[in-house]
């Protein structure tokens, strides 16, 4: 059986005041058997994030790394340095990169083998846009999305793979379960054809302005594995109720 996961996704939100604060609270309340739980601050809060989640339960995660290892690239941080830090999990291919940076399906692709080689836990992320969707080519672009990052990769243990609609993301939107389920039960069918990926293994998370009004009915569909969690990752009482949602 698949154990649930869920993953605060910060973005460029925080202060230090803000993320101790924050933390304090999410870690002091995490339930004894929680579900798996991450998040994902800034570059620069880090550390310190580290340091609060040390011991507990919260692992914490980087929001993107790059496809090199080292070397001339400004403002870039690698995969080796996120393990390094004590990073367990990365963020890959989050639309506002593919939108804001123009990351394309073979620059994810590259970003997950430096990632699977420095030995973090890898989320990938795919998603259509809402012309897409009404277009009925959603299951075309998220296809194509997972064929380009997946295709040929070395390693693929432990992938985790989060679909997030594109019309769903900081517009308190949100895909319907039946929407969601639909989708997560197609992706694990192209997961299947995959090499070196247990299709019925892989965790497939939710993202799209998940709150913790909304977060139960989704985690009971048979293929919603988690969420990939942001605006309400930001508040620590609806970021444990959505870790509660995914722990009943």
């Amino acid at each position: 059986m698949r154990q649930k996961l869920v993953v605060g996704n910060w973005k460029m939100h925080g202060s230090r005041a803000s993320v101790a604060d924050l933390l304090d609270k999410i870690v002091a309340a995490m339930p004894a058997a929680a579900p798996g739980v991450a998040v994902c601050p800034s570059y620069v809060h880090l550390s310190q994030a580290i340091q609060l989640c040390a011991g507990s339960a919260v692992a914490v995660g980087g929001q993107d790394c790059s496809h090199m290892q080292s070397g001339a690239y400004t403002g870039e941080v690698s995969a080796q340095m996120l393990a390094d830090l004590g990073c367990r999990w990365v963020i890959i291919g989050h639309s506002e990169r593919r939108q804001y940076h123009s990351e394309s399906d073979s620059l994810v692709a590259a970003k997950l083998g430096a990632a699977m080689a420095a030995g973090l836990q890898v989320i990938v992320c795919v998603g259509e846009t809402r012309e897409q969707r009404e277009s009925g080519e959603a299951e075309a672009v998220v296809a194509s999305q997972l064929r380009g990052a997946l295709d040929g990769q070395a390693n693929l243990a432990g992938l985790v793979v989060a679909y997030e609609p594109v019309w769903a993301i900081g517009t308190g939107l949100t895909a319907s379960p039946d929407q969601a389920q639909a989708m997560h039960a197609f992706i694990r069918g192209c997961l299947a054809g995959v090499a070196g990926i247990d299709a019925d293994a892989t965790r497939v998370l939710y993202g799209g302005s998940v709150k913790a009004g909304n977060a139960a009915e989704l985690f009971a569909r048979q293929d919603i594995d988690g969420a990939l969690v942001g605006g309400a990752a930001l508040d620590a009482g609806d970021f444990l109720a959505i870790v509660g949602a995914a722990q009943a």
